[in-house]
């Protein structure tokens, strides 16, 4: 049970970073499809930042420079996706699902290609043992430190970008504005709020925050190999899932992703099942997302609603 824990904890930080940013999008009212995309871009971000790097330093790494790199990286790279995707939902009013849809082809493709191409994946593995090391002391506390302190910064860092994140959103005025928008962008607007200001400004910070899931998948969770890059992807969608399951509340993410890795590796814990077997709990993640969806549509509370403009491009002119 603790190595299940421990694991499902390790990966639901790539779920909570890709949740949070989608969320961050959704509540100004735009529907990322592009999420899976943007963490792949994410990826070869923070590969590229890590690769030149290590290089520099002659794979000598200062961890707080390493970590920094890694961290601007994936998130510059994302948030330019991000900028894309904005650009023609916002702008150019292009419809957001099939943009979504476009930007995680996009993504998906250009990082393989990217990666392969143009990054020297040499110094991976060192990096990696740099950027996922636990607190020292943590091996001293026997089941306590291996559960709760055994983990890389990133751990922690997506965490308290949670926290943070529902702060913003509930507790000053800027995240008011976000929410208003996401509600009626054309009250927002009349208001005095500058939507457009504060729709791209969610968009490029939650496409950032979700490429961080990309590269900590990576550059800590799988050791620095390249192997499984593909996974990315799949794991993007189930951050998008992952919205819904947490009622568009960040710190409810924290949980909901844990539950979300534990039962996506829960079929690789688990030994004498068959493949069906394995598929069917990996695909248990998709079913209670639509339990919850179904759930919170009987309900109807405003509080678990989705934003009630998400997914509708706003037309100035049209107020």
């Amino acid at each position: 049970m603790t190595s299940l824990l421990v694991g499902s904890i390790s990966l639901a930080t790539v779920f909570l970073f890709g949740s949070i940013g989608e969320i961050i999008t959704e509540k100004a009212g735009h529907l990322n499809l592009g999420i899976p995309g943007i963490m792949c871009v994410g990826t070869a971000g923070g590969c590229l930042g890590v690769s030149l790097y290590m290089e520099m330093c002659n794979g000598n790494a200062s961890w707080i420079l390493l970590i920094l790199v890694a961290l601007v990286f994936a998130f510059a790279f994302a948030a330019i996706v991000g900028g894309i995707y904005a650009l023609l939902t916002v702008s150019m009013h292009c419809n957001q699902n099939i943009t979504g849809l476009a930007i995680t082809t996009f993504g998906a493709g250009f990082t393989q290609f990217f990666i392969d191409t143009y990054v020297d994946r040499t110094h991976f593995d060192a990096a990696s043992k740099v950027l996922s090391s636990s607190l020292p002391f943590a091996s001293n506390l026997g089941w306590f430190g291996e559960v709760f302190l055994s983990y890389g910064i990133f751990v922690y860092f997506a965490i308290a970008v949670a926290i943070a994140t529902t702060y913003f959103l509930n507790k000053t005025r800027a995240g008011l504005h976000l929410r208003a928008i996401g509600e009626n962008p054309a009250t927002a607007d009349a208001a005095g709020i500058n939507v457009t200001l504060y729709k791209y400004v969610a968009i490029l910070v939650g496409s950032g925050i979700a490429g961080l899931g990309g590269m900590f998948y990576i550059m800590d969770y799988i050791g620095g190999s390249w192997e499984n890059a593909s996974t990315i992807e799949a794991l993007g969608w189930l951050s998008v899932a992952l919205v819904i399951f947490s009622m568009w509340k960040p710190h409810f993410s924290i949980i909901g992703s844990i539950i979300f890795a534990c039962f996506y590796i829960l079929a690789f814990k688990i030994t004498g099942i068959t493949f069906t077997q394995m598929a069917l709990l990996k695909l248990l993640p998709y079913v209670i997302t639509i339990i919850v969806l179904i759930a919170t549509s009987v309900i109807g509370s405003k509080g678990v609603q989705p934003p009630a403009a998400l997914g509708l491009n706003y037309f100035r002119e049209e107020r």
